[in-house]
């Protein structure tokens, strides 16, 4: 199924095609899939309410277009290599009908555990092919898939799986990362002790730990497929039913769950798959993120099997056993198309060319990078030495909310300029508001970005509290989607993102909100209070800055607070959200009316130490010069 875009006149006629009958456009679009059933109406929306949906009363089970489509014409074409976090270790390779056979096998295990359709199924699993194949199954049966990142905390899981309601954990042992082997088992033990919704708990061995198991609860999982037939009957589902729900941060402590539904995402992640990375028959795609983002779900697991794409599933970390990791495997699978973040390339620039240019990258066509805008600094590194001056880099952005890309050049078709995303993709109708909501018409002037119209794969809800998708994504600019992303727009029409422009920290491309930070912080039994604003990191693009303040009779010292005030992060959230900055302040910078000064304490954590504005309405001014004569 070839949905690419040959030429950039051909990218402009579609894109012009798409905003004229945007219905047309995506119908066209839907028909070169599998459906048991032609939709009712193509598009019923409104952002007021919000209500989007697409292809509704249209019938068919993601998982054919994924997998039986392929069945005929390359049964034996490999869909995934498996490649472990150990280089020594053995690595696998799995077919479309290996993996077919597989992920039918294991959607009849959870069908034998009671799980149906709209039933939700919680993964916290590893980077093995057996978590895709889960992935793969629940879609199978309707199930709704909720994967939570496994380097989450116990806490962090328990809150995921509660607000879901899941009826069933997939998990492992433990994980392998870089030098480390993690406990996967007794996270999710500890994260059920307060969750009275699950049934089953199926494990699958990764480390050999011989983890506790508890009868009748507790499944081992290549026990419980083995005997399970390798044929199952896809459950038909309305392009409108749940596909996944996938936790993000917001400005507010509780995490949101996205709600991405069948049809409409199905489309426009094969669509900007394809067209984006300009991925043709025989290429080997490899994107390094986790299947806990949504990155890993749509261009790990959708776009690309839908595409009927041969890619990589990576165990590892990019510097185990060495920094030219990354490269190593680029070299071992003939890899064309690669997808990372900027933390990854910041950080392998730090040690030099040694480890890339030992291994041939030639195969290289289109490198991309996701999670963050991405300075100039490491997009030339990265065009110069990985792609060899050669390769264009698509500077993807979109988010979990969005479902797929929405800004990127098109793979060579496409203009290239350091830190711009580039173009609107088919369908993406982005403008740029001031803080009146109007318009900006000019180039060149930064606005707040938002998107006037939906594209097939925008969320539909956070899942259970509707209320809350209206009030953070459609209520800040009335008949808007806001993206929440400060950005402008040059004279040729190509987007630079900013950054956030809420409470939202992004940290290696995964965005924590200061609140649920701070509430992290405030469970310690030394916090009496908490501030937590984001600064400018090399390696990270933005590190966590914290400021807390603690009873002043404290006979412990500064040192042992730190270390406890950082681990109730761990516990709470998970080590990715550790701050890297901790300052115990005597109080914070508040108004009268008790409101925290937060871009004082940004404008600190920055480095800035003189200028600060009018200060005048604070409750108590020398509390900000007591915060600078101490700062990290």
């Amino acid at each position: 199924m070839d949905l690419r875009i040959k030429t950039f006149e051909e990218y402009e006629h579609a894109y012009n095609a798409s905003i004229a009958d945007p219905e047309a456009f995506w119908s066209s679009i839907a028909e070169k899939f599998v459906w048991y059933k032609k939709w009712d109406t193509v598009l019923d929306w409104n952002f007021e309410e919000p209500r989007v949906k697409w292809f509704e009363g249209g019938k068919l089970n993601i998982t054919e277009n994924m997998l039986d489509r392929y069945l005929v014409d390359q049964p034996d074409k490999i869909a995934f290599h498996w490649e472990p976090n150990d280089p020594e270790g053995t690595n696998q390779s799995i077919t479309y009908k290996e993996l077919y056979h597989e992920v039918c096998k294991t959607a009849n295990a959870l069908r034998s555990l009671g799980v149906k359709k709209g039933d939700r199924v919680c993964l916290y699993m590893p980077m093995r092919l057996e978590a895709i194949i889960s992935i793969i199954a629940c879609a199978r049966i309707g199930a709704v898939h909720s994967i939570v990142f496994a380097g989450f905390s116990s806490a962090a899981l328990s809150d995921r799986i509660n607000d879901a309601q899941a009826k069933v954990v997939l998990t492992s042992d433990g994980l392998n990362r870089g030098t480390k082997q993690v406990d996967l088992k007794s996270m999710v033990d500890e994260a059920l002790e307060s969750c009275d919704t699950v049934e089953s708990v199926i494990v699958l061995n990764c480390i050999d730990s011989s983890p506790n198991m508890v009868e009748g609860r507790d499944y081992d999982f290549n026990e419980l497929i083995q005997d399970m037939d390798n044929e199952c009957e896809p459950e038909p589902m309305d392009s409108e039913d749940l596909l996944f729900i996938l936790y993000t941060s917001g400005s507010t402590g509780k995490p949101k769950g996205v709600v991405h539904t069948c049809g409409g995402y199905m489309l426009f992640t094969a669509y900007s798959f394809q067209n984006v990375f300009q991925y043709q028959d025989d290429d080997v795609f490899w994107c390094t993120a986790d299947i806990g983002w949504i990155t890993g779900h749509s261009y790990i697991v959708y776009g690309p099997l839908l595409s009927g794409a041969t890619s990589i599933v990576f165990e590892g970390v990019p510097t185990y056993p060495d920094a030219g990791r990354f490269w190593q495997v680029c070299e071992k699978y003939k890899v064309n198309q690669f997808y990372t973040a900027p933390t990854a390339i910041r950080a392998l620039m730090g040690f030099g060319l040694d480890y890339v240019n030992k291994y041939d990258l030639s195969a290289l066509k289109v490198i991309g990078s996701v999670g963050e805008p991405i300075n100039e600094e490491a997009w030339r590194w990265y065009y110069d030495h990985i792609g060899k001056s050669k390769c264009p880099v698509v500077d993807t952005w979109w988010q979990t909310e969005t479902g797929g890309i929405m800004l990127s050049g098109l793979g060579n078709l496409s203009p290239m300029k350091a830190t711009y995303a580039g173009y609107p993709l088919p369908g993406i109708q982005p403008v740029l508001l001031n803080g009146e909501g109007e318009e900006i018409k000019e180039n060149n002037e930064e606005g707040y970005l938002c998107m006037k119209f939906p594209w097939p794969s925008i969320l539909r809800t956070s899942y259970g509290d509707h209320e809350r998708c209206k009030n953070t994504y459609f209520s800040n600019y009335e008949g808007y989607y806001f993206t929440g992303d400060g950005a402008k727009r040059d004279e040729n029409g190509m987007y630079r993102i900013i950054g956030r422009v809420d409470d939202v920290i992004n940290v290696s491309g995964h965005r924590f909100g200061t609140a649920e930070i701070e509430d992290a912080i405030n469970t310690n039994e030394f916090a009496i209070e908490s501030a937590v604003v984001g600064f400018p990191h090399d390696v990270k693009g933005q590190g966590i800055y914290a400021y807390v303040v603690v009873d002043n009779d404290l006979k412990n010292g500064t040192e042992e607070i730190i270390a406890s005030l950082s681990e109730s992060v761990i516990d709470g959230i998970g080590r990715i959200a550790r701050p890297d900055k901790i300052q115990i302040v005597s109080g914070l910078p508040k108004t009268r009316s008790g409101k925290i000064m937060r871009r004082i304490l940004r404008k600190i954590a920055e480095g800035e130490r003189t200028n600060f504005g009018d200060t005048s309405t604070l409750l108590d001014p020398s509390v900000v010069e007591q915060i600078i004569q101490n700062a990290l």
